[in-house]
């Protein structure tokens, strides 16, 4: 019986212990699973950001030379005119009977002018034999003199009624895209001046230039990269996802403004199609440096330890430790690694939340990176509401 007790006791002692034994062989977590890649290397050309809007290299308001009044239209609204297309007819008869009266003054000015040289001619020979005085002979000239300025008075008049005839035909001064009317057929219109009314507007279009906006630092590098020539500049529009519209950056302003610390750029870019209207806005990027070969990662891989921005590398023995980096730029949605990194280097691009602390030992599957591929904008207009939906019209018939 004893024996009895002490194997039943043996048998539970064992138990006792298999059961203790099971936790601590169980109680180290697995290491964590990562994913790891080899950055991307290949040739990258920095392009630095700015947002501006289209502005017509001339802008005119139309207005009249003389007044007068309006007769006839002679474009529709929105048509693309060229320089010297005849716009608005003037009703001509007032010009033209201050142009009758004109060369009636001059018949008469050339009338008086000979009557006078004939009289010149009479007091020459008379004056040879003595039958009149030296002064009435100078008072024959004298009347010579008189007709002659006269006639020159006369035919001065005559230029400027011929203008004021020509002004009745108002023509476009620059060759673009002309508004809407703004005074029809019927109405009388002031003009000769600045104040006189506005008949329509003329933008050109064709080039078509974009403003923006940059700091001195962007200013410096490019004033320093003009030396080699004209810096290109890319642009899209807001409903765009690629930069499919080229330009050359052809002024930067004569001073900064000390209030924002920025100066004005322009670039001209080509408008053959007349697409792209004064007013729009659109995103520009220039080239801020030449071609040159790069590692990029993506943001996801990139953590922060106090000032630093560091990348996690994965050993061949599988522990993992941070590499301070220097970025750069985003590049097709990417961010390049300009120092700290070596080409052959494990990072870590997925888990990197599961990274505790450097020295840690993960599980690592290999993956890829690869650019990524821009997403198409969706445009930001909406539709107008009923009360406006006429002036939306109106902006679309433009096109």
């Amino acid at each position: 019986m004893r024996k009895l007790m002490i194997a039943v006791a043996t048998a539970l002692g064992v138990v006792a212990l298999q059961g203790c034994s099971r936790p601590a062989e169980g109680g180290a977590p697995p290491a964590p699973q990562v994913t790891v890649a080899t950055p991307l290397v290949q040739q990258v050309e920095e392009w630095d950001d700015f947002s501006g809007r289209f502005e017509a290299p001339q802008t005119v308001d139309v207005r009249a030379r003389a007044g007068g009044y309006i007769q006839n239209v002679h474009f529709s609204d929105g048509d693309y005119v060229r320089r010297g297309q005849l716009l608005f007819t003037l009703d001509p008869r007032p010009a033209q009977a201050a142009l009758n009266a004109a060369r009636a003054q001059l018949s008469q000015a050339q009338a008086q002018l000979s009557l006078a040289q004939s009289e010149l001619t009479r007091a020459e020979t008379l004056l040879s034999s003595q039958a009149i005085s030296q002064a009435e002979a100078d008072t024959r000239r004298g009347a010579v003199e008189q007709a002659e300025a006269a006639v020159a008075s006369a035919n001065a008049a005559i230029r400027a009624r011929q203008l004021e005839l020509e002004f009745t035909r108002v023509t476009a001064p620059i060759s673009g895209r002309v508004s809407d009317r703004r005074i029809d057929p019927g109405n009388v219109v002031a003009g000769g001046s600045s104040a006189g009314d506005v008949l329509t507007t003329i933008v050109s279009s064709s080039p078509i230039h974009f403003v923006f906006e940059g700091s001195e630092a962007v200013l410096l590098k490019y004033q320093r990269q003009a030396r080699e020539g004209a810096a290109p500049i890319q642009v899209r529009l807001q409903d765009e996802a690629e930069y499919s519209r080229t330009g050359t950056l052809d002024f930067t302003d004569n001073a900064i403004d000390p209030a924002s610390g920025v100066v004005r750029l322009r670039a001209v870019v080509p408008n053959a199609d007349g697409f792209l209207k004064p007013g729009m806005f659109g995103q520009g990027r220039l080239a801020g440096s030449g071609s040159y070969q790069a590692m990029l990662v993506p943001d996801a891989a990139i953590a922060t330890d106090a000032a630093r921005r560091v990348v996690y590398v994965v050993a061949a023995d599988g522990s993992v430790a941070p590499k301070p980096v220097q970025l750069g730029p985003v590049v097709q949605g990417l961010r390049v690694i300009r120092s700290g990194l070596a080409a052959n280097d494990r990072v870590v691009i997925s888990g990197l939340q599961r990274v505790q602390q450097p020295g840690v030992k993960v599980q690592a599957q290999n993956g890829r990176i690869q650019p990524v591929a821009q997403e198409t904008p969706q445009p930001v207009t909406q539709a107008a509401p009923a009360s406006s939906a006429s002036f939306t019209g109106a902006l679309a018939s433009g096109d």
